[in-house]
This record gives C-alpha cells, structure tokens and sequence, in this order.
C-alpha cells in the first residue's frame, strides 16, 4: 500500500488577542486547513509545537472543530499568543510575544516520518525567529522528497526577520509567496531598489531558480511569475467583513490546485476567488462553498 503523502503548514500556533476575545490564528493551520478542503482533511497537517497549559487544549479543541490534523508536541514554554491592538479607525497593531511554545519546535521521529512523506510544505520567516524553531523548520525542509513543493509564504512581521533568514528560506523553496510590501523590504534589503515590481520578480525567480513566485498587491491585482511567462488577475471587489487569513487561504487553494495538476493560470483565477470569499466573511477559517471547491476535481 502506497503511504500517504502530507501536505503540511509548518510554524508559528498562535492565538490572536483581539478586544472583542481570542481567535486561534497562525499561517500553518490557515494553509492547512484550506487547502485541506481542496484535498481532504485527512491529507493535511498543521505542525507546530504548543506548551503545557490550558491555552494548549484550546488549541486542540479548536483544530478539532475544523477537522485539521496537527503534530504539535508539547514543550515547557507558554502557548503563543498576540495582543491586537486597534487605534480609532480600526487599523490593528500587533504585539507578537517572544520565547513561547512556536519559537521551540521539536524535530521528533514523528515529525520527521512527516518529512519523508510531505508532498507539500508552507513556511514562512516569523517561525524562525528563534533559532530552535529555525534549525528544525531547516532539518524539515531538508528531508523532504526532492519532489516535494515547498512554499515560502515570507511573512514578514515587525522586527522579526533577517537577511540571512530569508536567503536560506529562498534557498530552500521552489515557489515564493510575497506581497509588494514585502517587495520593496526585500528589494532594499538585497540591493536592488531602483527596479520595478516586474523585474525584481524575475530577478529573484531566476537568482534563486524558482519555479514560482506568486506577487500579491492587495486590490492591485496579483500575479505569478514562472520561468518565461506571467499570470495577471484582478483582484474581485466584494463587501469586506474581514481579512484575517484571506492570504493562507489563497496559497492554500493555489497549492491545492497545483498539486491537482491545474494549469498556473487555473489555480491562480481559484486562488483570488477563494481569498475574496474568505475576506466577506468573518475568521480565517470559513467553509468554502461547493462551487468553488468543485474547481479541483
């Protein structure tokens, strides 16, 4: 019997400390569990690592109640959490707290079995900031089958990313996931600020021999730029509740559609259209409707 191949998020588990309450947030299991309603629930897995608290069941209660797989073990530090601050006209702030349970991710035998069967991985720079959670984020990437597709959702938050960082990432990854403000950072960053938005994407898809790199503008559109030829979509105008996870939820889909052998323009038109319905609705984690999820098959 064939053994079952993994499509996994890979990092920070962390709940978002709103006014109103708490919400579990964190890329991992955003990715995971949309792209799991493209490729069933059973075939993805959120992997992190939680403490040894009350926080830690809730987590696990609310991963249950969205059907999604998780490996986190549990370690001697604090479950993540981040304090959301919103000034008058509503734009948050975050204050993401240090030395917690994501910042110190195990590479156990299980994990690593994981490893060996991933089919596909999202990560990004915000679980690396700690050098525990970034070596074995690494030891992950690196046993992963030389077919694996493996996506750096870059993610850059507040201070907590370096130039090395991002290089090893890029180095590691065969699709790059970006928006244009993270663009212009890394532009900066690595010496190439004089070019525009198109020609520093095809300098870094060819830099790092990129299969993808998948440019997000907000209401600006989005593009993805593969070797010698580019895809353009508007983005779709709806009625906004919020847009928590609408990112995940678009390289969640984009994943699943490639893995289901769609053509890179096909899985982009799904990816804009699964993230503008996430954004009309409120939480990172809404049920897809069926027309969309029909798009796959």
């Amino acid at each position: 019997m064939e053994q079952k191949r993994f499509v996994v998020g890979l990092g920070e588990a962390l709940w978002d400390v709103l006014p109103e309450g708490k919400k579990l947030g964190g890329a991992p299991a955003n990715f995971a569990y949309h792209a799991g309603q493209f490729l069933g629930s059973e075939n993805t897995l959120a992997i992190s690592a939680l403490g040894e608290d009350k926080l830690a069941e809730e987590t696990i209660e609310a991963l249950k109640e969205h059907s999604l797989q998780y490996l986190m073990p549990r370690v001697p530090y604090p479950t993540g959490t981040v304090q959301v601050q919103l000034d008058a006209e509503g734009i948050p702030t975050y204050d993401i707290k240090e030395n917690v349970a994501w910042d110190n991710i195990p590479f156990t035998s299980e994990i690593e079995a994981v490893a060996a069967n991933c089919r596909a991985v999202c990560f990004g720079s915000l679980a690396q900031r700690n050098v525990v959670s970034r070596e074995n984020i690494q030891r992950f990437l690196d046993k992963t089958p030389k077919d694996c597709v493996k996506i750096f959702d870059i993610n850059l938050r507040q201070q907590f990313y370096t130039k090395d960082i991002i290089q090893e990432s890029m180095r590691r990854c065969n699709i790059l996931k970006i928006n244009d403000e993270e663009l212009v950072l890394i532009g900066r960053m690595f010496g190439y600020p004089g070019l525009d938005i198109e020609n520093k994407c095809w300098l870094i898809l060819g830099k790092y021999d990129l299969d993808m790199l998948v440019l997000t503008c907000g209401t600006n559109g989005s593009y993805v730029f593969t070797p010698g030829q580019m895809s353009f979509q508007e983005t779709p105008k709806v009625q906004v509740a919020d847009t928590v996870g609408a990112g995940d939820s678009f390289t969640g889909s984009f994943c699943a559609a490639v893995l289901s052998g769609k053509p890179v323009a096909e899985a982009h038109k799904l990816a804009v259209e699964v993230s503008a319905f996430v954004c009309t609705q409120n939480g990172a984690m809404p049920a897809l409707p069926a027309e969309l999820l029909a798009r796959t098959k």
